[in-house]
């Protein structure tokens, strides 16, 4: 069967894109506090930043070295998005049991959470 090809029960794996990385994730979000509150709680360890003239935001460093942050969105939409994150259950606020868990962030984006048994490597991929 080819590399890509789709089963009735399966979805291809996709393809690594050679040479390209995402070292910055920004989300605006207009409850910035309560984001950060709930990104948190997945493990995420934020800084408060503020850089020159721009505003206020927070910033956290993932393993792969992904900068996420927070900001303010004034007057930009949001939008729609859907984010995935692999985590140590046991290191979330209240701790996740292992295994997917789809949660839902103030701003109504979706999380799709795989959440590892504490003191575990985070699941490879999302089955």
């Amino acid at each position: 069967m080819p590399e890509n090809s789709v089963t009735e029960n399966s979805v291809p794996a996709p393809s690594p894109a050679p040479g390209v990385r995402m070292p910055l994730l920004v989300l605006y979000t207009e409850r910035l506090e309560e984001c950060r509150d709930f990104y948190g709680a997945l493990g995420l360890a934020f800084e408060r930043e503020k850089h020159g003239d721009g505003p206020e935001h927070y910033a956290a460093v993932l393993a792969d070295g992904t900068v996420f942050e927070l900001y303010p969105a004034g007057a930009r939409p949001t939008g729609r998005l859907r984010l995935g994150l692999d985590i140590d259950g046991g290191r979330a606020r209240p701790p996740l049991a292992p295994g997917r868990h789809v949660l839902t962030d103030p701003d109504g984006r979706k999380v799709d959470v795989a959440a590892a048994r504490p003191g575990t490597a985070p699941p490879p991929g999302r089955e």
